[in-house]
């Protein structure tokens, strides 16, 4: 078997395989690699000695069984046996199921969560997407602090698991969206420093220096972050990938390294004949991000869209702190910009920024689908100091007004675990560290962030305590008992509507017309001949639609149908959708 590393610093690397050691060679075409055969087989354990150091696991590891410090082990991708056939299922017309393999079950792996997916079929979500399954220290975390980024964590499963659960879920229909980490890697068993330049001090990102994408040996760290992402898509039949924290992709190339990964993941679905695609989160508000790379944008298919989810959470539940500032001072204006212009913050001041932010998306060349809509993310619950979900800030009522905005918004919709039966769980932001010194210090830092804004340190969960960890589980039978069976149905009802009617997937943002009244707090908007509205306030509310015949497709209370003078009386804290003909 042929093995091969880039460590152009050393002077000297050598194979240590299966218990016997073999200097390696210099690849005479390719600077800085070095390669050379062993006898190996699927389940081989190896790593690289560089200069006679300690043996360390390879940067292109498929697989860690003992974890980001341990040996690698040699995967044999050809011997699992794909039993579903499969040609994809695009983003256009998707509703997206983000979850944590760690929580969707108790028992936390990919075997488990391939048993629950029959409840996503039923929801009727697309695409299932899974937060990052690469290894990372200890049993527990949220996946963020991952390395060895061509691995996937052992405790869910390793690589055979994740490859069972896709397999699932295409006999199903379901499409598998895999979020990957390519801004920073773990501060625990990160070895590619000792390797190469994989990082760099000219640029600085949050978690320390940035990964290296425009400094001298930046082409192998680029190609390293693109055939990884490739190999997720080819490997593991995953459909698509969400990108995270894009903006912390610093790079000073005339070619950014986005269009790059966009480019060669267009070509893989060329290739494959399946529907493949790239979403990213990104706070830029920059249009060029999901532009098309024919029209001057970076070619990526989609982003997250915070400023919804700002809009609407404010709307909901008056919230002002932090960022949420410019979006409280009007909720529904906020959230009528963002339904029909995508972007709140599109060149307009920001003050939690204290500057200018954005710039206006041209929704003649944007289709909708592009920005994901949501009420709910595991960031948005997760750094709450104590992850509390949103249904445990509003009523009922509001939870269906915020599903019904979000899922019959213009933008591919997606929900967070569990918000479908307004789950009463809360989701925690927890770690497992296995190094003493860093375990506390992430213990003290969480609650220190937290205390300087106003919370008792002893009412911030500590995330190293297992049971942070167990209270974030969902709970699943919550969905067969009151109110969360109520709320379901709910959610049901809604995507039925959402699949059954082409107006509610029209890519044409700028078809959305919106009426609302800030102070009586209702809004109302028209896509097609559907009709949505709300009404947030406490009081009934009397909302202008039209004098065109109206019948309801879902109501979260009971309603008439709009009178002759075409006005909808729509109870307190309440959502409707109705159909003109």
């Amino acid at each position: 078997m042929q093995f091969e590393v880039w460590a152009p610093q050393a002077g000297r690397v050598t194979l240590r395989c299966d218990g016997v050691t073999r200097a390696l060679e210099r690849d005479p075409e390719r600077e800085g690699w070095w390669r050379g055969e062993a006898e190996a087989h699927d389940g081989s354990r190896y790593g690289f000695a560089l200069d006679d150091g300690p043996v360390l696991p390879d940067p292109r590891s498929r697989r860690q069984p003992d974890g980001p410090d341990g040996l690698s082990a040699v995967v044999d991708h050809d011997r699992f046996e794909w039993s579903a056939e499969w040609s994809g299922r695009p983003l256009p017309g998707a509703v997206l199921y983000e979850t944590h393999i760690g929580t969707f079950t108790p028992e936390g792996t990919f075997d488990a969560a391939a048993e629950r997916l029959g409840h996503l079929v039923d929801l009727g979500v697309t695409h299932v997407e899974l937060m990052p399954v690469c290894p990372f220290p200890g049993r527990h975390g949220w996946g963020y602090e991952g390395v060895s980024l061509w691995a996937v964590h052992e405790p869910y499963g390793g690589p055979e698991g994740l490859k069972r659960f896709v397999d699932r879920a295409h006999a199903l229909g379901l499409g598998v969206v895999l979020d990957v980490v390519h801004n920073h890697l773990g501060p625990s068993g990160n070895y590619l420093p000792r390797f190469g330049p994989y990082f760099t001090d000219t640029h600085h990102t949050p978690w320390g220096a940035a990964v290296n994408l425009d400094a001298p040996g930046s082409d192998e760290v680029r190609a390293y972050l693109v055939q990884s992402a490739l190999a997720w898509l080819r490997d593991h039949r995953i459909d698509g990938l969400r990108l995270d924290a894009v903006h912390a992709l610093v790079d000073t190339r005339a070619r950014h390294f986005l269009e790059e990964l966009s480019e060669a993941v267009d070509e893989l679905a060329a290739d494959t004949g399946r529907p493949l695609f790239l979403i990213a989160e990104s706070d830029l508000n920059d249009p060029r991000i999901i532009t098309p790379r024919g029209s001057g944008g970076l070619g990526i298919h989609a982003q997250w869209n915070d400023d919804f989810h700002h809009a609407l959470h404010s709307a909901l539940t008056g919230e002002s702190q932090g960022y949420y500032a410019d979006f409280a001072r009007a909720p529904l204006t906020a959230l009528a910009k963002t339904l029909t212009g995508g972007f709140f913050h599109d060149g307009t001041y920001s003050s939690f920024r204290g500057r200018h932010h954005g710039r206006p998306l041209d929704r003649t060349r944007v289709a909708a689908h592009r920005l994901l809509g949501y009420s709910q993310t595991h960031d948005q619950i997760g750094n709450r100091a104590q992850g509390d979900r949103l249904a445990g800030l509003v009523s009922p009522g509001l939870l269906a007004c915020a599903a019904a905005l979000t899922l019959t918004a213009p933008f591919t919709p997606m929900l967070f675990m569990g918000e479908e039966w307004a789950a009463g769980t809360p989701w925690q932001f927890f770690t497992d560290h296995t190094d003493p010194e860093l375990a506390k210090a992430v213990s003290d830092g969480r609650r220190r962030e937290f205390a300087a804004h106003g919370w008792a340190e002893q009412d911030v969960p500590d995330p190293q305590d297992p049971a942070t960890r167990d209270r974030s589980c969902l709970d699943w039978s919550e969905p067969e008992r009151e109110p969360h069976a109520r709320m379901l149905a709910w959610y049901r009802q809604l995507l039925a509507v959402r699949r059954d009617h082409p107006d509610l997937t029209d890519p044409d943002l700028a078809d959305t017309k919106v009426a609302y009244d800030e102070d009586r707090r209702w809004l109302a908007f028209r896509r097609g001949d559907v009709r949505v509205a709300v009404n947030l306030g406490t009081d009934p509310a009397d909302i202008p639609l039209g004098s065109r015949e109206a019948r309801v497709l879902a109501a979260w209370e009971p309603v008439d149908i709009p009178g002759a003078d075409g006005s909808l009386r729509l109870p307190a804290e309440s959502a409707v959708v109705l159909l003109q003909e």
